[in-house]
Formats: structure tokens, C-alpha cells, sequence
């Protein structure tokens, strides 16, 4: 074992503040492994709360496993020392589950080094019953789990408090042979496990049928937690070397009622959910006992009902409030208030596309006039830096689109400007401009991804205005890891074939072409409406024909209303 990364976990152990795991002995053990960095995996509130959930339970031990950094990589390879568990130091073998929670499918190339690491084979099929069981949580699996069926012993679907109890209790009891283990875990409502299906193909490389073995569900149905109020969300464990490490992070809602017809998170969370100010007090009062920021998590902060309230409460009680983004037509003068209180320099606005006919299409709900009275908002309330998020390579989209976007933030630097110099400073406008993925379970799953050389195209338009206007700059997500993160998202059980060679460092066309298949085929063919799609096994609750019918009316760029408690639409949020 190397002294120097034992010293290393020991240290970060030291800086830590918070949930600790169970001693070992006689309880079921769980390896929670987060596929990065533990940067990153420290910032990841679904991983603190699974960790929180296990130890929680007096017969279960929860241990945490990470990405080593690069340099630790090189020396875990020249020492021999296998990955180890940053509370106790043991190997990755030596747990009886290792739960992997993934939340980006661009982290699934790191899943070969840290099996390598771990002395573990990569595929399910070679590893047999001498290994531990490894099961796959997060949004990935439920969003697509196709892609790792090979790897994986078994899926979570859906949200942990409502998973965790059944598999927990089930794997808890006495040695079960693998065989009748599958079985019972696969009767469990949201465990998939992949080896008791079997996947056909057309000829033209679609997807036939996925066909359950004996006692497994034809779908498995997405579990969610109906009252967040019965399970709190937050920083369990505080760690200074994280994104943000300054702050308590706490989730003060699931789920979105928009229907931006893009956004995979407004889909998979249905119903929308929100927990009350009486929990919420109690989890910002926790919080702002180890930091004096609080960081307010969910995919429509502004739209909490009672947000003003929350806000005062935290800073009344001397803390500051922090947020990822707002939103444009929910923007109030209080909530500016609290943000310019709480030291904020820079916040973010999503208007998505610069045209109407693109806001339109993606089902925004946003028309320019709102767009530019939120900016003033902010300006004139003192936040002197503004990130406005952008999509590109949107379905119809064409370069009038691009040049309309132009237009837009021309018009919010010259509000932006004129209340800087007002104030007496001239802040920094940022442009974060995104490729545009079709994700699994939205009304676009069946529209293609722009190809790379008109997408290119776009970014030197955009690149080349930014760099004439003062006080702005832009910021481009890598075309080519756009194009990974599509393929990986949307692909079927053949796509994780290709996974050793991407994480060797091979591009994905050259990997493509090893192992026999077409990126084109997953990233740029329209789908028909009737094709069957591999995360079809998956039901999350919204149904396909919804689904289909707003595709329709994107193309159509006609707006659908939001979601609302029995509106029936969806088929979740009734």
C-alpha cells in the first residue's frame, strides 16, 4: 500500500466534517463508488444522501470510493496498490454491494480504470459469484441503463429513499445462491437487473423486443418519493476541497413543471415536489451550524412557493443565500435583495435560444420583453456579473436563429451597460453555449443531433461576436464530448463494448470502427415514431404518446401549458 495516498485519504478524512459510516461487523457492506473525482463526488448531493441513507440503517456500513486523481492513478499503477475506501482503507472486493451512482454519461469511461484499479473484471459475465454485487444508481440509470447492461449486476431505478429500504432488507439476509437472488431482486419494484433480459435486433441494427427472463417485470416501473418532507436532502458530510465547499447545500425541491421539451431532469422527476418551510428551516439550521452559506438545490428554485420566506429565514439567522440559476419570469425584487445580501457577484439566467421560433419550439414559455426586464432586475439590484446559458444545434435551427441570439444579447449588454455605468462599474456578461442533446424521455428523443461541421460553424459566428463586444465573453462546451455524451446516452447494449477503448484515449469514430458499429446510426437519424428505443424497459411514468404529441407541437412551435397537481397530461402528475 502506498504511504502516500493512505496519507492523502487520511488527511481528507481530518478536513471532514459530518455523517460518519458504521463500524464494520456484521452488518451488509456497501462500497458507494462516484465515477470522478472526489471533487466532484463531494459536490453531489445524491451521493452524500446515499451515503447518509445506509449508515442510517443499524444493520449496513457505507464506505466511499472515488476517481483518484491523476496523479494518484499513476501511483495506486506503480506501487500495486489496488483502490481502497477512504474511511477504512479496504479494497473494493472485500464489500458485498458495490453501488456506483452515476450522474453524467461521460463518467462511464472511467469505469474501466477504476475496475482495473480495483482488481475487479469490467463485464458481469466474468465476474461470477466470487465478486461482490454491482449495482448502478443515479439519473444515468433511469435515464438509459442500456449502454451498461454488461457491467452492471443491476439497476436502481429511480430515487433512493424510495429504493434503498427493499434492496437493502433483501440483500441483508442469509448467503443466496446468484441465480434466486436475481429473481427476487428483480421482483422488487425499480430493481432492473439486465441478465434476465434478452435484447433482439433488426436488421437494420433498431431494437426488436427486450424480452424478460421468468419473473421479471416487462418494464421496470421508476420509484419516486411522494412527501420529500420524510427524508431530508442536504450536506450531510462538509469537505472544504469541493465546488462548494463554502456552502450547505440543501434540495428544497424535485422535479419541474415547465416542460421545456430538452430538459431530460423535467421529465424523469415528475411529479413536480417541493418539501416545507418547517423542514426546510430545520435543514438550514443544521446547515448553518458548519458553513454561513446556504445553497438552495432543485430544478426550479425560484418556482418554490414560499422561496421569499426561505430566503429571510437564512439570512436572519446570519447566513447567506446562494443559487445555480434563476428563473426569468419568476425573478422578484426580494429575491435580488437576498442575493445582493449574500455577496453574490455573478448570477445565471437560462434563456436557452435567442429566437422566438426556438424558445418556442423547446416550449421556453419566455418571449424577449420578460428576457430583458429580468436583466434589468438583476442590474439594477447590484449583481455586477451575468452567465446566460445557451443551446445550439436545436432541431429546425438555422442561422437567422443564431443571428436573432446575437441580437438578444446585444440588447441585454446595452441594459447591462447603461445600469453599470449608472452604478459607477461595468461587470462581465459570460455566454455558455451548449450543443443541443437529444435525451431519452423527452418530447426530442426522436430528433436528431446536429453534425459537427454546422455546429462548429455556429460556434466561430458566436466566438467571433463575442470577441467584439466589450465586457463579454463566451465559453463552449467540446463538440466532441457533446457527441460522446449523445452516443453514451442514447445507445443500446452494444454501445458499451466500445467503453475500454474510450477510456484508453481512442476517439470515438476509431472506437466505433473496432468494434463494429456507426456513431451516425445513435447521433444523427431521426427516429420514427414507433421505433423501439433500448430504454423503452424503463417506465418512468410519462407516457410515450404524450411524449410523441409534444414532439408534434415542437416541430409545430406550438407552447404547451405547465404541469400542474391532477392535470392528468403526462400521466405522472395526476
Amino acid at each position: 500500500m502506498s504511504r502516500k495516498l493512505l496519507e492523502k485519504a487520511r488527511r481528507r478524512m481530518q478536513e471532514e466534517t459530518g455523517c460518519r459510516s458504521n463500524p464494520w461487523g456484521g452488518r451488509l457492506s456497501v462500497a458507494l463508488v462516484y465515477p470522478n473525482t472526489y471533487h466532484q463526488a463531494m459536490s453531489n448531493l445524491g451521493f452524500l444522501s446515499v451515503y447518509h441513507l445506509v449508515n442510517s440503517r443499524e444493520g449496513a456500513l457505507c464506505e466511499r470510493f472515488f476517481l483518484p486523481d491523476p496523479e494518484d492513478i499513476a501511483e495506486h499503477r506503480k506501487t500495486g496498490t489496488p483502490l481502497f475506501s477512504l474511511e477504512s482503507g479496504r479494497p473494493l472486493a472485500d464489500f458485498d454491494l458495490i453501488a456506483f451512482s452515476i450522474s453524467f454519461e461521460n463518467d462511464y469511461l472511467h469505469l474501466p480504470v477504476l475496475f482495473d484499479l480495483a482488481r475487479i473484471p469490467l463485464l458481469a459475465a466474468d465476474r461470477g459469484a466470487r465478486f461482490p454485487l454491482v449495482l448502478c444508481g443515479g439519473v444515468c440509470a433511469f435515464l438509459n441503463p442500456e449502454p451498461l447492461a454488461g457491467i452492471m449486476d443491476l439497476f436502481a431505478v429511480g430515487e433512493g429513499e424510495a429504493l434503498l429500504p427493499g434492496l437493502l432488507d433483501t440483500l441483508g439476509e442469509a448467503d443466496q445462491e446468484r441465480s434466486p437472488l436475481f429473481q427476487r431482486l428483480a421482483a422488487l419494484p425499480g430493481i432492473y437487473v439486465p441478465s434476465l433480459y434478452e435484447v433482439a435486433y433488426r436488421q437494420d441494427g433498431t431494437v426488436c423486443s427486450c424480452s424478460p427472463g421468468e419473473g421479471a417485470p416487462a418494464r421496470v416501473r421508476r420509484q419516486w418519493l411522494a412527501d420529500l418532507d420524510a427524508a431530508p436532502t442536504r450536506s450531510f458530510v462538509q469537505a472544504g476541497e469541493t465546488e462548494f465547499g463554502d456552502m450547505a447545500l440543501v434540495e428544497i425541491s424535485r422535479g419541474c413543471s415547465r416542460g421545456c421539451r430538452f430538459c431530460a431532469a423535467g421529465f424523469i422527476y415528475l411529479p413536480p415536489r417541493e418539501r416545507s418551510l418547517e423542514h426546510l428551516s430545520e435543514q438550514v439550521e443544521e446547515g448553518l451550524c458548519h458553513r454561513n452559506k446556504v445553497g438552495l438545490v432543485g430544478a426550479a428554485v425560484s418556482d418554490y412557493s414560499r422561496i421569499e420566506e426561505l430566503n429571510q429565514a437564512i439570512l436572519q439567522r446570519g447566513g447567506r443565500v446562494s443559487v445555480a440559476s434563476l428563473r426569468i419570469d419568476s425573478l422578484t425584487a426580494e429575491e435580488v435583495a437576498a442575493l445582493k445580501e449574500s455577496g453574490h457577484k455573478t448570477v445565471s439566467l437560462a434563456p436557452e435560444a435567442g429566437s422566438q421560433r426556438m424558445r418556442d419550439l423547446i416550449n421556453k414559455g419566455l418571449d424577449e420583453a420578460q428576457i430583458l426586464h429580468a436583466v434589468r432586475f438583476l442590474a439594477e439590484g447590484g449583481i455586477p456579473n451575468l452567465k446566460l446559458y445557451f443551446l445550439i444545434g436545436l432541431p429546425g435551427e438555422k442561422e437567422e436563429d443564431i443571428e436573432e441570439m446575437l441580437g438578444l444579447v446585444t440588447r441585454i449588454r446595452e441594459v447591462w451597460v447603461a445600469e453599470g455605468k449608472r452604478l459607477g462599474r461595468l461587470g462581465q456578461i459570460t455566454l455558455s453555449v451548449n450543443p443541443f442533446i437529444p435525451k431519452p424521455f423527452t418530447p426530442l428523443q426522436w430528433a436528431p443531433m446536429e453534425q459537427e461541421k454546422s455546429l462548429r460553424k455556429k460556434v466561430r459566428r458566436i466566438r467571433s461576436f463575442s470577441a467584439r463586444q466589450a465586457n463579454v465573453e463566451a465559453t463552449f462546451e467540446s463538440l466532441r464530448g457533446a457527441a460522446l455524451q449523445a452516443f453514451l446516452s442514447r445507445g443500446d447494449r452494444r454501445v458499451g463494448s466500445v467503453l475500454p477503448a474510450l477510456a484508453a484515449g481512442e476517439n470515438l469514430r476509431a472506437a466505433c470502427r473496432e468494434a463494429g458499429l456507426d456513431p451516425a446510426f445513435y447521433l444523427y437519424r431521426t427516429r420514427g415514431e414507433n421505433e423501439t428505443f433500448p430504454w423503452d424497459v424503463i417506465d418512468n411514468g410519462v407516457r410515450r404518446d404524450y411524449l410523441w404529441q409534444e414532439y408534434e407541437r415542437a416541430l409545430e412551435g406550438r407552447a404547451t401549458p405547465r404541469c400542474t397537481p391532477g392535470c392528468r397530461r403526462c400521466g405522472v402528475c395526476g
